[in-house]
């Protein structure tokens, strides 16, 4: 194995972010989307790729998010939550989602589950949460949510790996 120039008996403190970003992005990764509503029960959505499973019994699940980020006090008031798991042809809603940008949700194709947060169209999973648990780590929030409700297809997943989108694929032969 190659190895790269790392951080080898130092501290964290003296990691370089940007390397040590690269360490993190060689661990591929499923993404989703997730969402809430605000106050006002307009939809809030966020490109994700902190997610994992916790339990299966209760079945929990956790994702986390940027003490920075502007839609942080809906996720924190909201009392569900929505993963949307990604299938790979929703590159561009991945994409979408991931920007800071107005009315994410215009042309988005979405129903709403019982709690009236948004389940997107045509996505590979859905797993709708009771707003469980939170935990303040480094500059992130932990959310562990109660999954209620759950539906899923078979497609390919969308996946993230070293900074790119790229498609998960099945080897028959496994």
């Amino acid at each position: 194995m190659s190895e790269r120039a790392g951080a080898s008996g130092a501290t964290p403190e003296s990691f370089d972010p940007r390397d040590f970003r690269n360490a993190l992005g060689t661990f591929a990764t499923g993404v989703a989307i997730v969402t809430t509503t605000d106050e006002a029960g307009l939809p809030v959505g966020l490109t994700c790729n902190s997610f994992s499973s916790v339990s299966l019994s209760p079945p929990l699940v956790l994702w986390s998010l940027s003490l920075r980020s502007p839609n942080l006090m809906n996720f924190l008031q909201a009392p569900h939550f929505v993963v949307n798991v990604l299938a790979a042809s929703q590159i561009v809603l991945a994409r979408r989602f991931a920007q800071s940008i107005p009315e994410k949700f215009n042309g988005v194709a979405y129903t709403r589950s019982a709690a009236g947060v948004p389940l997107i169209d045509e996505v590979a999973a859905h797993l709708e949460c009771r707003n469980e648990t939170r935990y303040y780590s480094g500059d992130h929030v932990i959310f562990i949510g109660h999954v209620l409700h759950y539906a899923w297809r078979e497609c390919a997943p969308l996946v993230f790996w070293r900074g790119r989108y790229t498609e998960a694929t099945s080897d028959q032969g496994m």
